[in-house]
């Protein structure tokens, strides 16, 4: 199996979880389908009406029927620190989630193309990597906040006689001009 193929839980309105395999990107055919290839090899089409969210998991614990993503937390407690947007989702269902999504082209493209919104969920420590919520799943969507790291305040350079500015040699300490 080739690196491309991460390892995801879809989790469907009904409530049914699926495992299988997705590429990490560019996984959305003809805007209205996931193909998941699930852990017996077959090629499952699933409507994107019917996923709530597909996680992108590091184990698929398919013993806990519950909550196999173990995504125990859907909002922060405090301010992220990474950089993003941080947005809060409501989903058909009328769940709440929180997330960090890509503050760049790549959101751009997802409205435009009206597929889906990729995000990092709020404990970066649980099962759960990454998240893939569709467009047909979200009711509303809340920009909280945008993350940024702080600027590093550039030192002041002491201001340059025209002399040192035209020779690049700097006067002795006595030789300056009042």
């Amino acid at each position: 199996m080739t690196s491309s193929r991460k390892k995801v839980i879809v989790r469907r309105f009904t409530g049914e979880t699926l495992a299988g395999y997705l590429p990490a990107t560019g996984m959305v055919r003809g805007q209205t389908t996931l193909e998941l290839l699930d852990l017996a090899g077959r090629v499952v089409p699933l409507a994107l009406e019917e996923v709530k969210m597909v996680s992108y998991v590091r184990e698929f614990n398919l013993t806990d029927t519950v909550n196999p993503e173990r995504l125990t937390r859907r909002t922060f407690l405090a301010r992220p620190r990474n950089e993003g947007l941080w947005v809060r989702l409501t989903l058909r269902s009328g769940e709440l989630l929180e997330g960090l999504a890509a503050a760049g082209i790549s959101l751009l493209e997802a409205i435009a193309d009206d597929a889906g919104l990729h995000m990092t969920p709020p404990d970066t420590r649980s099962n759960t990597q990454h998240l893939y919520i569709p467009r047909a799943a979200i009711t509303e969507m809340q920009v909280l906040a945008v993350i940024t790291t702080p600027s590093r305040t550039k030192p002041v350079k002491p201001e340059r006689s025209l002399q040192e500015e035209l020779f690049d040699t700097p006067l002795p300490p006595n030789a300056r001009p009042n």
